[in-house]
């Protein structure tokens, strides 16, 4: 089904040339610009890629620490026990428990953003919850199991995002809010295109970074030049 899109859109639309290039500055300005919504909008970020997402040697995925936050108020749930059940409950976690949380998730409870947990506990933890949490599942990948939960926890709190490639070549995340100032907006944008440069598989061929479109929830994508990114990131 089409989407159709109400005249505010269709004006921010023809204010600005979609097809232009923009550096990292001048795309989150006109980002902020076009969020002329009446709630705080999320600024998006999608990343296309040259490489083969069926291809286990060439997959993106990690953590990076957005030097200003997401804008979001994390919840985050905690599998530990004993001495790392009171770290994660220091650290912030707005659930800590081991089999009683496990049952709690089994019963349908589902209020949390981000789910973590020790080592000791992902036996039981995907045993019960694999299908439940598919992709909230702790992963040592992302960060998310790990013996030093504390500090885990503290990290996504402070703004630690995940970056993955989907099934189609493309990594979608969030970059913070159309509140946030420019200049802290752009920085969290570099610092992430950063850690993708970053993490490009040796087995990638030809053009790595395809293309870059920044939006807000409720405005038009902005268009930020691929080969710029290229040098702004390896660089910073």
């Amino acid at each position: 089904m089409a989407k159709h899109h109400g005249k505010k859109y269709r004006a921010l639309v023809t204010s600005f040339d979609r097809t232009k290039l923009h550096d990292i500055a001048e795309a989150t300005a006109a980002v902020k610009k076009n969020a002329t919504a009446k709630f705080d909008e999320t600024v998006e970020i999608h990343i296309r890629l040259g490489v083969d997402p069926k291809k286990s040697d060439q997959n993106v995925r990690g953590t990076v620490l957005l030097p200003h936050g997401t804008g979001r108020t994390v919840r985050v749930i905690a599998f530990a026990k004993g001495d790392k059940a009171k770290e994660a409950e220091a650290a912030g976690a707005d659930f800590v428990g081991e089999q009683d949380l496990i049952d709690r998730v089994k019963a349908g409870f589902s209020d949390f953003d981000v789910a973590v947990a020790t080592p000791d506990m992902m036996g039981a933890v995907g045993s019960n919850l694999g299908r439940i949490l598919a992709q909230k599942m702790p992963n040592p990948k992302s960060g998310t199991v790990t013996p030093n939960i504390g500090n885990a926890i503290r990290d996504i709190k402070a703004g630690k995002v995940e970056y993955r490639l989907d099934k189609t070549g493309i990594v979608h995340t969030i970059v913070g809010k159309a509140s946030f100032e420019q200049t802290h907006l752009a920085e969290n944008v570099a610092t992430l295109l950063d850690a993708i440069v970053r993490a490009k598989p040796s087995a990638a061929k030809g053009t790595y970074v395809r293309s870059v479109t920044l939006t807000s929830t409720m405005g038009p994508g902005v268009k930020v030049d691929p080969n710029r990114v290229k040098v702004t990131a390896a660089t910073s």
